[in-house]
């Protein structure tokens, strides 16, 4: 009897322990991921600025026959932006997609949009004959990315805002940002010569200082378990 009674006291407990919310902590997963976001962010300034500096400056030169090493450099550091640019939506895809999938999917195809469209730009350097007609098309092909970029990340820093992955003032810094890259590369693109440059600063001091930030802080905890709990 004394057994019986208390096999279903030890089956009740372990009832109780099988349904109760497991405790999660953050994951050194995401901790991981977060710095390699975070190094992309600032890898992607130094390849395709660095990069576009080479290129172009050759390209503007008429001696690419002179200086191909240094031309292919410059391609391969831009298209190597390309690279990175992608791999940021792709590592962010599970973690935004804890929380909205519309939006995880969207800005996966936003950095996709972005990254082949300043591939494009690269590959109009390296194939379109005529200095001025090949900086035009990457031009075109530059603002045309960064447009898309702006628009989609709207979305993107929308949510970081309602999830608390970062800091809510980081969040609307960057909705700001990208909402003054989109708006300055559309006016660019529609002849109001310096409006993209000027609308690049809030938005560029907004990614260099997320990456930062993604490296020596990550994602807010709380943010981080309702992910994992979600995976």
């Amino acid at each position: 009897m004394t057994t019986t009674k208390t096999g279903r006291i030890a089956g009740g407990l372990a009832s109780h322990h099988s349904t109760s919310s497991p405790v999660v902590r953050p994951h050194s997963s995401a901790r991981r991921t977060a710095r390699i976001v975070g190094v992309l962010f600032l890898a992607g300034f130094l390849t395709y600025g660095v990069g576009n500096l080479i290129a172009t400056g050759i390209v503007r030169s008429d001696d690419r026959s002179g200086s191909t090493a240094l031309f292919v450099t410059g391609a391969a550091l831009m298209l190597l932006n390309s690279a990175f640019v992608i791999g940021i939506g792709v590592l962010m895809l599970p973690i935004l997609r804890a929380h909205n999938k519309a939006i995880a999917a969207g800005y996966l195809g936003t950095r996709i949009f972005e990254g082949v469209g300043l591939a494009i730009g690269v590959v109009s350097l390296i194939v379109v004959t005529g200095s001025k007609t090949a900086i035009d098309a990457n031009f075109v092909s530059y603002n045309v990315a960064e447009a898309g970029l702006g628009i989609g990340s709207l979305f993107f820093c929308a949510l970081l805002f309602h999830t608390g992955l970062v800091p809510r003032f980081l969040a609307g810094w960057g909705f700001i940002g990208y909402a003054c890259i989109a708006g300055g590369t559309l006016l660019e693109l529609f002849g109001v010569v310096g409006a993209g440059l000027v609308g690049a600063i809030p938005g560029g001091l907004f990614e260099l200082t997320f990456g930062i930030w993604l490296i020596a802080r990550g994602f807010a905890s709380i943010a981080t378990v309702r992910s994992l709990a979600s995976t």
